[in-house]
């Protein structure tokens, strides 16, 4: 398999003198989801997270940081982010809004900062993985390191799937 190389996440971790490893496996467009890649990577799902962008009704774009065996309490987001409301965005916009395609989405190195939110139940393990910004990469850290890279803050955002 041929390295994916440097991705702007990776980049921007290094110049962040952050510690962290890569994880790289072979995509599979028909299966996106955080099992498969909790599979590929070696990892159990409650440590693999997944990066949604939604879109609050009063402060615009927003990121959760959620493990792969939940899913977003958008209640819990909305009240955190200061809004009435949260939605996921249409996933046509995902890829003008942050220079990432859907499976390939990192929380770090958008286009744009977004607040981002990180589920509480990340500082239970030494490093959770998260995507690197491309499909077929993951990044293994530290979750307090990713919390610094994203200026991110916690929050209990998930729930039971």
């Amino acid at each position: 398999m041929k390295s994916k190389g440097k991705t702007n996440a990776i980049r921007i971790l290094e110049q962040m003198g952050i510690h962290f490893e890569t994880r790289e496996y072979q995509a599979d467009e028909s299966d996106l989801s955080a099992r498969a890649v909790a599979l590929k990577v070696n990892l159990p799902l409650e440590q693999v997270f997944k990066t949604l962008v939604l879109k609050g009704d009063r402060t615009g774009h927003l990121v959760a940081v959620i493990p792969g065996n939940r899913e977003a309490d958008m209640k819990a987001l909305a009240a955190l982010s200061g809004n009435k409301r949260v939605e996921l965005i249409d996933l046509k916009d995902l890829q003008p809004l942050t220079g990432y395609v859907r499976g390939g989405c990192s929380p770090v190195g958008m286009k744009r900062h977004f607040p981002t939110y990180i589920d509480e139940s990340a500082r239970s393990f030494p490093f959770i993985s998260v995507s690197a910004g491309v499909r077929g990469m993951q990044v293994l850290m530290n979750p307090h390191d990713l919390l610094r890279a994203t200026s991110g803050s916690w929050g209990k955002i998930s729930r039971e799937g």
